[in-house]
């Protein structure tokens, strides 16, 4: 029961939004009392931590699977680009802008693992692009990862539009690209926005 109650939970804060949501709303949809929830999670915020972690683990799984596909570096930033678009699209206002505004001990929590997370992924993309061609050699890496990080999660901490976010993510990601490639990187960066669709 407790696994689907943050099932249930993490779907409508991405929803509907996680100050929104109310404990009667979850146990709303699920037909269950209040009480059973409370069973299991002494206060929302609890729930709320426990339905980020869950969310987070479900990204990464998807991006590990994405990663494994074997698309070159600059496909595979697209590849998880269109991921995050599809996960979000029903969501109205941004997760990541309404945990920093109304749970940020939580909020707090989620960047921590995500900074260790996100470094990781953008590091291995990074020397595979190297390897493949598509990225300069000369690239200081570290610095190229703190300032992808640093764009994407301002816009996420200071936009509340899920939408506008999404589209200003996408231009985050064609400057980074740009930034670093080379001429065949430049020209996979053009097929790949030819054939993406906001």
């Amino acid at each position: 029961m407790k696994e689907k109650i943050i099932s249930k939970a993490s779907e409508m804060f991405l929803k509907l939004g996680f100050k929104s949501v109310t404990m009667d709303d979850i146990a709303g949809e699920m037909c269950i009392s209040k009480k059973t929830i409370y069973k299991y999670f002494c206060n929302k915020e609890i729930l709320i931590a426990e339905s980020t972690e869950t969310v987070h683990k479900q990204i990464h799984e998807i991006i590990d699977t994405i990663i494994s596909k074997n698309y070159n570096a600059i496909e595979e930033n697209f590849e998880i680009r269109k991921m995050f678009k599809e996960m979000f699209q029903s969501s109205d206002n941004s997760p990541i802008y309404q945990l920093k505004k109304h749970y940020p001990e939580v909020y707090t929590t989620v960047m921590d693992r995500e900074i260790r997370e996100c470094n990781t992924t953008f590091e291995k993309n990074i020397i595979k692009g190297i390897q493949q061609g598509l990225y300069r050699e000369s690239i200081n890496i570290k610095n190229y990862i703190q300032f992808y990080y640093h764009l994407v999660f301002t816009i996420r901490e200071n936009i509340s539009s899920e939408k506008e976010s999404q589209k200003i993510e996408l231009e985050i990601l064609e400057y980074h690209t740009r930034a670093m490639a080379t001429a065949a990187g430049l020209i996979e960066l053009e097929n790949q926005l030819l054939n993406y669709t906001i």
